[in-house]
């Protein structure tokens, strides 16, 4: 769906949920109601998608969201790889247990750049930034987003 659809059907006052996608973590972030600021939330702990879907929903729920978008993997050369196709097909998944709007956002480097900021800014360790680097993520791939969809 692009940046239009998306805005279109996006209920007013509702908060966006963004997703850095993975095999074992999904990070989430959630947006303010004005859609205006991403905040890191929480990192899911991958089991399966049954288990994710009701952790997504109660997340949903909480935090008064009307649409969602989901970080896209794609390879350095803009393809789509195994990792992306994996990400498209449990977005469609929780799309289609939610009903909510759903867009993709090209997240090349939205882990190192992160990574990047904690170590050389934040002087974070190795091991507190693997227990928020998802989430942060997530935040990073959900504001880009957010700035995109207020030009749009």
């Amino acid at each position: 769906m692009n940046l239009l659809d998306f805005k279109q059907k996006l209920p007013t006052k509702k908060a966006i949920i963004g997703f850095d996608f993975g095999t074992k973590r999904l990070g989430v972030a959630v947006s303010d109601l004005t859609c205006t600021i991403a905040s890191s939330y929480t990192i899911i702990e991958r089991k399966n998608k049954h288990a994710d879907i009701e952790k997504i929903k109660k997340i949903i729920a909480e935090k008064e969201v009307g649409g969602m978008v989901f970080g896209l993997p794609l390879q350095m050369d803009g393809q789509e790889g195994e990792v992306a196709t994996e990400a498209r097909k449990f977005a469609d998944f929780v799309a289609n247990e939610t009903g909510l709007p759903c867009a993709f956002w090209d997240e090349r480097l939205s882990s190192s750049a992160v990574e990047s900021f904690l170590i050389q800014e934040v002087d974070m360790s190795r091991a507190k930034r693997k227990k928020i680097l998802d989430a942060s993520a997530a935040s990073y791939i959900l504001q880009g987003f957010l700035d995109a969809l207020k030009k749009a």
